[in-house]
């Protein structure tokens, strides 16, 4: 997801804009995994705690946090450091966006956040390219080949079968593949363009009433995935469910 969301960013020249101006921003949950104990980080560091267990997020603050940027707040979103396994002193201050891309491997499990989103996509990638991108990504962590296969085959192979396949179920749009995918990346970079002009003002989960309902639809054959909530003038444009 955050591939997809970066590529979508590139596509909307949002890249070369100052943080401050943007109107569309990246916000990962990643960011707020849990400050570890001592013993926490002692199985973090040998690889055997488990990251992509639900509980290993602060919701709570995930939800404030977003619930701030629906509402036009700059806030301040913790800075994780992968390699020590520690929330660090430093924030990264977010400013108000009219588009904000979440991206998470569990942004749809907890209800209160996932009921914040106006549109939710499902990136559906194979599990070998999520395998072969993990060890790619962890090694640059330092960490060895052996660990980074434990690691997956113990906690994320079934965290992912266990907690994030089934939120698929939540997402209005499934989008098969990941970055290579650009029809998809090009419908939602659409989709944003006419936000930001104002031709559309968001796409809304079901009725203003709360009687209407969503619907499920694959993009063509060619697709990939992202999503959106919204308050207000606000968009949110949310990428789900990043097998890592």
């Amino acid at each position: 997801q955050s591939t997809v969301c970066e590529k979508i960013m590139e596509l909307l020249g949002q890249n070369e804009v100052d943080r401050r101006q943007r109107k569309v921003l990246i916000l990962s949950q990643d960011s707020f995994y849990k400050v570890l104990t001592a013993e926490q980080k002692a199985k973090a560091l040998k690889g055997q705690y488990n990251f992509d267990h639900p509980d290993a997020f602060d919701n709570d603050l995930m939800h404030t946090t977003l619930k701030n940027i629906v509402e036009g707040k700059t806030v301040e979103v913790p800075t994780y450091d992968f390699v020590t396994h520690s929330r660090l002193a430093e924030t990264t201050v977010v400013y108000p966006a009219d588009v904000v891309l979440f991206e998470g491997i569990l942004v749809f499990y907890n209800q209160d956040i996932r009921d914040m989103f106006h549109l939710r996509l499902f990136v559906d990638t194979d599990s070998d390219v999520r395998l072969s991108r993990r060890v790619l990504r962890d090694m640059k962590r330092g960490r060895d080949l052996e660990q980074i296969l434990t690691q997956y085959t113990t906690f994320v192979k079934p965290a992912f079968e266990e907690f994030c396949l089934p939120t698929k179920k939540y997402a209005d749009v499934i989008i098969p593949r990941g970055v290579d995918n650009m029809v998809a990346i090009n419908l939602i970079v659409q989709h944003i363009q006419d936000i930001l002009n104002g031709d559309i003002c968001k796409w809304q989960r079901g009725a203003v009433n709360g009687h209407g309902r969503s619907y499920k639809r694959p993009f063509p054959e060619q697709t990939e995935s992202s999503s959106v909530l919204a308050a207000g003038k606000r968009s949110h444009l949310e990428s789900s469910s990043r097998p890592h």
